[in-house]
């Protein structure tokens, strides 16, 4: 990895802000991503991080904290965060502003435990694809302390797929559509493409029903996007498939709908 997202933050940092990150998808055209947003404060997030941040407690585990912004505002609330990112650059930044205790890290790597675990700006993406959603799963439950909950965000891309007669084009036999390739430019450089993984909620809430965490909706944003809270069950037993791997066939093959949720 060549970190250029960590660049972008160290630039806007120290004063150098003259150009923002540029983003795109396999089935997207480019996007701006402007550095001063990831920079926000509370005021100026979107509702879906709002309402998660307002419900965090206890200890914190920020998965992914970027510049630190959403650590910032639970630091402020008096509660202890640890923040994680596998960019070098973001924990940096997010160390000069102020975050308590970060760390270069994955969050398959992390040991410690939480009370709640904190995955937004589409939390699902590091799954990376449908497979790999059970690996994760567990060793995000395996954080939780008793009580505990993470909390996690995604959108239903199938809109993205969405003819002019209000169908989808979707191949039944392709990959889960919400696998993308993603790719991000900065300053003339392309960093190395990785896989980022948007999740409808069905599919998130029947991943979890398998592995003995309990799914629910807490908050739809204006876009096909929503917050999710994942606790543990109040029961173990199984009475869904008693692996993912077959849940997850079924779901790749699953023909969508044909009505998108509205917004």
């Amino acid at each position: 990895m060549k970190d250029l997202f960590g660049n972008a933050l160290r630039d806007y940092q120290n004063g150098n802000y003259t150009e923002d990150l540029v983003t795109a998808t396999n089935i997207s055209d480019d996007d701006i991503l402007p550095l001063p947003y990831l920079f926000r404060d509370f005021k100026t997030m979107p509702k879906l991080e709002k309402k998660a941040l307002k419900l965090a407690k206890g200890s914190v585990l920020d998965v992914g904290c970027g510049a630190g912004s959403h650590s910032l505002y639970l630091q402020k609330q008096g509660l202890k965060v640890k923040a994680i990112d596998i960019s070098k650059g973001a924990i940096e930044v997010a160390t000069k502003r102020g975050v308590s205790h970060t760390k270069v890290e994955a969050i398959l790597n992390e040991t410690e435990t939480f009370d709640t675990i904190l995955l937004l700006m589409n939390g699902t993406g590091i799954f990376q694809e449908l497979s790999q959603i059970s690996i994760y799963l567990k060793h995000l439950k395996s954080l939780l302390n008793s009580g505990g909950q993470i909390l996690i965000d995604s959108s239903d891309i199938k809109y993205m797929y969405e003819d002019e007669d209000g169908g989808f084009w979707m191949d039944a036999n392709a990959n889960y559509y919400g696998e993308l390739d993603y790719f991000l430019f900065y300053k003339g450089e392309e960093e190395n493409p990785m896989k980022w993984l948007y999740l409808d909620f069905d599919t998130l809430k029947l991943a979890c029903e398998t592995i003995g965490l309990h799914c629910e909706l807490v908050l739809e944003g204006d876009h096909f996007d929503y917050l999710a809270r994942l606790v543990l069950a109040e029961t173990k037993k199984n009475q869904a498939p008693s692996g993912f791997y077959s849940v997850e066939l079924s779901l790749k093959n699953k023909i969508p709908r044909t009505t998108a949720r509205g917004m």
